[in-house]
C-alpha cells in the first residue's frame, strides 16, 4: 500500500517550500499553499521563476507559516533578514533582492499573467504553444488562479511519486533526482503516477487526479541547496512527452489533482 513520504507547501509562489508533518487540506488545496505572490509594480504580472532572469532569485527566499490561534502569518527570510509578508519592509527587501519594484499580495489579479522563458530543449515546448520557439520569452495566463482561487498553475494539489523519480534518475544515468526540483505538495511512495480520473483516498482526504503536469524551466534551476541541472530538462524533453487533456503533447512529470473531500493529512498517511 502506498503512503505519503513528503508533504510540502509553498506559502509564496516560486519561493522555497516548507516541510510539514500534518496539514489541513481545504477544497482549494493545502491550507496556506501558494496564497501569496510577488506582483510586479511595473506591469502587474505575477512573479514566477518560470522567467529566471526576472524572478529566479525568488527560489532563494524562504517562506514560513506561523499559526497563532485564528491568526496566520507568513514570515520571509530575504538575504538573512526575517520579515512579515504584507509589510512595507518585506516589499522593500524583496524589491532590492530581485532588482525590480514588487509588492506582495494575497489578492488574485483579474486575468493573472506571468512572464516565462521557454526551455532551450525543443521537446519542452508544449503543442499548444506551437507559435513559440525554444528559449523564447512570452507572457501567459495562470489557469489556476481562476480555476482554484490561488496562485497555482492549474490544480489544487501537485503529486509526484517515488517510482517516477527513480525512473527519471535511471534515464539521466542513474543519478538521484530530488523531488524538490518539481515543487510537489505530496510525494507518494508508489511505482508510478496515478492516472487522470483516479481518486486517491488519504484518510479523510479524497483527491481526484486531473492531468499530468506540464513542465517548465524550473526543474533545471538552482533551488535552495540544489544546483542547476539541465540534464533533467533534457530527459523530460526526450522521454516524457504525453497527451494532455486533448490539448496536444507536452513534457510532463507528476500529476495535478483536485480536492474532492477536504480533511487533515499527515506524513506517512496510507493511500488507497
Amino acid at each position: 500500500m502506498s503512503s505519503v513520504v513528503m508533504l510540502r507547501r509553498y506559502p509564496l509562489k516560486s519561493a522555497q517550500g516548507e516541510a510539514l508533518t500534518a496539514v489541513e487540506v481545504e477544497p482549494t488545496g493545502l491550507r496556506g499553499d501558494r496564497t501569496w505572490a510577488c506582483i510586479d509594480r511595473m506591469d502587474g504580472t505575477v512573479g514566477s521563476a518560470k522567467h529566471p532572469r526576472r524572478w529566479g532569485r525568488l527560489c532563494g527566499v524562504a517562506a514560513t507559516t506561523h499559526v497563532d490561534g485564528a491568526e496566520t502569518t507568513v514570515t520571509l527570510d530575504v538575504d538573512g533578514t526575517s520579515l512579515r509578508a504584507g509589510s512595507a519592509a518585506a516589499d522593500a527587501a524583496l524589491s532590492r533582492h530581485l532588482g525590480r519594484p514588487v509588492r506582495l499580495s494575497r489578492e488574485l489579479p483579474p486575468d493573472a499573467r506571468l512572464h516565462r522563458t521557454l526551455p532551450d530543449e525543443v521537446g519542452m515546448v508544449p503543442d499548444w504553444m506551437s507559435g513559440t520557439r525554444p528559449g523564447q520569452e512570452t507572457i501567459t495566463t495562470i489557469a489556476g488562479t481562476e480555476r482554484v482561487g490561488r496562485f497555482v498553475d492549474f490544480g489544487a494539489v501537485h503529486i509526484v511519486t517515488t517510482g517516477a523519480l527513480d525512473l527519471l534518475g535511471q534515464r539521466i544515468g542513474g543519478a538521484s533526482v530530488a523531488a524538490a526540483r518539481f515543487r510537489p505538495n505530496l510525494v507518494i511512495d508508489a511505482p508510478g503516477d496515478p492516472e487522470p480520473g483516479q481518486e486517491l483516498r488519504l484518510g479523510d482526504v479524497v483527491l481526484r487526479v486531473t492531468l499530468p503536469t506540464p513542465r517548465c524551466v524550473i526543474p533545471g534551476l538552482p533551488q535552495a541547496d540544489l544546483p542547476a541541472d539541465r540534464s533533467v530538462l533534457s530527459a523530460l524533453a526526450r522521454h516524457y512527452r504525453v497527451p494532455v487533456a486533448g490539448l496536444g503533447h507536452a513534457a510532463c512529470f507528476g500529476t495535478y489533482a483536485d480536492v474532492v473531500q477536504p480533511g487533515r493529512l499527515r506524513l506517512g498517511q496510507r493511500v488507497r
